[in-house]
């Protein structure tokens, strides 16, 4: 998944989130700081969030199930996967993946998981923080070896 393709699926599923929350148009616009016009219209598909609507969107909206469901877990991961793409930001101690994820190939200092249901894939080191990201596994892997001398 791509940024086009992430905040294709976020506008697509405004409406179901919105839904799952109980909420009105008018208070959901409010919520996303949008006019209620731009969320019927984006409800019709007329019209888009945009990146950073998309952003705000999934996290105000972090806990949504149908979130969950659509991203494989945090939706934060995936904003972060597609935000920090090809760069190398500091990460914090993750849950190790006992949800969502499966192991594709273990290092003895590092382990690469792919998410079950975006197929993007992360690089967690010894203590589960996240050492590389991205949906190129090879790119992943690369920064893996790179950093092998410095873990």
């Amino acid at each position: 998944m791509d940024r086009k393709e992430f905040i294709q699926e976020m506008d697509l599923h405004l409406k179901l989130v919105r839904t799952e929350y109980g909420y009105t148009q008018d208070m959901m616009a409010s919520i996303l700081g949008l006019s209620k016009k731009t969320l019927v219209e984006i409800e019709k598909g007329r019209s888009s969030l945009g990146w950073m609507g998309s952003v705000a969107f999934v996290s105000l909206f972090s806990d949504s199930r149908i979130l969950s469901s659509l991203l494989g877990g945090e939706a934060g991961d995936m904003v972060k996967a597609l935000a920090f793409e090809g760069k190398k930001p500091y990460f914090f101690p993750t849950m190790g993946g006992r949800i969502w994820w499966r192991t594709v190939e273990v290092s003895d200092k590092w382990r690469i998981q792919q998410n079950i249901i975006s197929n993007h894939y992360r690089a967690l080191d010894q203590k589960d923080r996240r050492i590389s990201f991205g949906f190129d596994f090879d790119r992943v892997r690369a920064r893996c070896m790179e950093l092998e001398g410095l873990l």
